[in-house]
């Protein structure tokens, strides 16, 4: 008789936590944020809801927990944009503005969920320093590339630029703009959208 080693089903990675918020990205991505849980992100994961649990108490903190690692890695990207701008002696404002744009159409589940604050736990330590992260770069004259007589403060210039940019990639995502256009069309309407507003903003 030949004895089969019982193979484990358990979960062997370093990071559940990061490996739940993976799922919830995973499932937010192709059956809307609806379908997320924290027992569809545990059986994700293939792991035991009891194992999930212990790192997330709720849908709510999971999501919130999702909603800051988005928060964080936009502000990332725009920061990035802005120094490879800076490098090249490119359009700080246009990069950062192409930036956020394409966070949005490449990572439509995290972009969503970070505006959703009644999903969301909104006095989390964790979202509060994200949320200040990404006010702190959009306030500092729109990471020093506006006129900014406001440092500590969003003024109507860095609004203007943040609506916009806000507006434009919502409606790209929900479908009533670009729709039936790859992602490089519709980067092209956002840049040219960027470069209508620049006079308005940048001053020249």
């Amino acid at each position: 008789m030949i004895f089969r080693k019982k193979t484990s089903q358990t979960y062997h990675h370093g990071d559940l936590a990061a490996a739940l918020l993976d799922a919830v990205d995973a499932l937010a991505g192709k059956f809307g944020l609806e379908a997320v849980s924290l027992r569809a992100c545990a059986k994700s994961a293939g792991v035991s809801p009891a194992a999930a649990f212990r790192h997330y108490a709720d849908k709510r903190a999971l999501l919130t927990a999702f909603a800051s690692r988005g928060l964080k890695n936009l502000a990332d990207d725009l920061q990035a944009a802005q120094d490879r701008a800076h490098a090249d002696g490119g359009n700080g404002y246009l990069a950062i503005g192409l930036a956020y744009v394409s966070f949005a159409l490449d990572q439509p589940a995290k972009y969503q969920v970070i505006w959703r604050q009644e999903l969301l736990n909104p006095i989390d330590e964790h979202y509060r320093r994200a949320t200040a992260q990404l006010r702190e770069h959009l306030s500092s004259g729109f990471i020093q590339n506006l006129i900014d007589d406001a440092p500590n403060q969003l003024n109507i210039r860095e609004l203007l630029a943040w609506a916009s940019l806000h507006g434009v990639a919502s409606l790209m995502i929900d479908g009533p703009v670009g729709e039936g256009l790859n992602r490089e069309e519709r980067i092209q309407i956002a840049r040219a959208m960027l470069i209508e507003l620049s006079p308005n903003l940048t001053g020249h």
